[in-house]
């Protein structure tokens, strides 16, 4: 079983930042790739960022890329998500979860545990 707990969530105007963090427990963290999703109300679920098990891979949303950045302190069992220049449409409940695979990924069928999310709102 493995223990997913999101943090760092909050209220931000827009062009500010946050800083997620998932601290995950109960498996071989390191061996794993790790992403994070999002859900907007009324949305689908929809991939944000995702890191291979080294970290030495990341993919990105094309509505993230180059404002966003997913790394890992795989000694501390740790993914985060460093948020910037935020805008209204990144507002959604944030997910991170671990992929059954190293290698990093977009495709929401590669993840099998999720954690409980956290609320990101981004004020105009």
């Amino acid at each position: 079983q493995v223990q997913l707990v999101e943090s760092g969530g909050g209220l931000v105007q827009a062009g500010g930042s946050l800083r997620l963090s998932c601290a995950a427990s109960g498996r071989t963290f390191s061996r794993y790739a790790m992403g994070w999703f999002r859900r907007a109300p009324g949305k689908e679920r929809e991939f944000v960022a995702s890191i291979s098990s080294s970290g030495g891979s990341t993919y990105y949303a094309d509505s993230v890329k180059g404002r966003f950045t997913i790394s890992r302190d795989n000694a501390n069992n740790t993914v985060y998500l460093q948020m910037n220049s935020l805008k209204p449409e990144d507002t959604a409940v944030y997910y991170c979860a671990v992929s059954t695979s190293i290698y990093a990924g977009r495709d929401v069928n590669q993840y099998v545990y999720w954690g409980q999310g956290t609320q990101v709102t981004v004020s105009s």
